[in-house]
């Protein structure tokens, strides 16, 4: 099974311009995303997808790979197929899976990518996956830069949301609080097939793509991460992430100096 990740980043997020090059202990943030992605033994190859000269620069220059995409994609999953489909013009392989991890994330961890993967590589029937995790706190949940996900007994996707789903208004302490992580392994033809559908209705209110798939019938797997992660959306999310971060064992392994600050 050919296994690849790509990392859509851009630098022109509406939330954080330059997000992509800001500095985590001595290392742009997604150098570190790139760093732990390829450090996963399921990922024979990773990517970082980008319309940028200056991060694709900066991810050669730390030894990375990065290909060049368009500047018109306003949808991650679509810069992320264009650099597939440049992967296997420049490689000559066919690509089974495609993992897209988001340039936002740089806390995810090798085994957030395999506990991604694995449900595809047992099951053939499962198009796409995306990673959930547990929410500690009120604030988080009802944080709109944070999408929630509702599941159903088979821990597939029933929706979600910017609000704080599902309601806390009649049993508050039992209501599962959970966020979607953007570890996301497509089987290569359906993420073609996913861009090639129309944008739905609540796709756009919400604006989360994987709405894209349930408003048009299909199924999203949804898999149980217990790692305490956070992406960055805004400049408050990047201190938290660098405090977090600090002394991380993970980042030991490929900056061991910045490691120890």
């Amino acid at each position: 099974m050919n296994v690849a990740a790509i990392i859509p980043a851009r630098m022109g997020s509406s939330r954080f311009p330059g997000k992509p090059l800001a500095d985590i202990h001595g290392l742009a943030m997604v150098g570190h995303v790139y760093m732990r992605t390829r450090m996963c033994a399921l990922v024979s190859e990773t990517y970082v997808a980008t319309c940028d000269q200056e991060i694709c620069d900066y991810l050669l220059g730390v030894g990375g790979r990065a290909v060049m995409t368009a500047a018109s994609h306003e949808r991650c999953t679509d810069r992320t197929a264009e650099a597939m489909l440049a992967i296997e013009r420049e490689t000559g392989r066919r690509l089974d899976i495609v993992v897209m991890v988001q340039g936002d994330e740089p806390m995810v961890t090798p085994e957030m990518i395999e506990a991604a993967v694995r449900p595809m590589l047992r099951d053939p029937g499962i198009r796409v996956v995306n990673l959930m995790a547990d929410m500690a706190t009120v604030e988080e949940f009802e944080d709109p830069n944070e999408v929630k996900v509702v599941v159903g007994l088979n821990d597939e996707a029933l929706y979600f949301s910017r609000e704080p789903v599902p309601s806390r208004k009649k049993t508050a302490s039992a209501v599962p609080m959970r966020k979607q992580v953007c570890v996301i392994p497509f089987r290569r033809d359906f993420l073609l097939e996913f861009n090639a559908l129309p944008e739905t209705p609540l796709e756009r209110i919400e604006s989360v793509d994987m709405l894209r798939i349930l408003e048009h019938g299909g199924r999203v797997r949804m898999v149980q991460t217990p790692a305490g992660t956070f992406s960055v959306d805004t400049p408050q999310d990047l201190e938290r992430v660098r405090r977090l971060m600090r002394g991380d064992a993970l980042m030991a392994r490929y900056l061991p100096r910045a490691a120890s600050s």
